[in-house]
């Protein structure tokens, strides 16, 4: 069984910096400002994990359709 999902140091102060940001922020349009770049930066993290996830799924067809191309027999 794989571990829990967990955020890194430099996550987890980054995530504090942007909760803090919002706390002080009183101006509505500065708020919409910042959900909008939350809601663009999450949906790029999904667009990642999906791009990284195909690649790990074609990765064996592609290794085993040119294994043997890379490096011919002697004979």
């Amino acid at each position: 069984m794989s571990e829990p999902l967990a955020l890194s140091l430099g996550q987890k102060f980054e995530l504090e910096r942007m909760s803090r940001a919002i706390d002080a922020t009183a101006d509505l349009q500065t708020l919409q400002g910042i959900a909008k770049q939350l809601l663009q930066a999450w949906h790029s993290q999904k667009a990642a994990t999906q791009w990284v996830m195909r690649q790990q799924l074609e990765a064996p067809s592609r290794l085993g359709s040119g294994f043997g191309q890379q490096f011919p027999s002697e004979a």
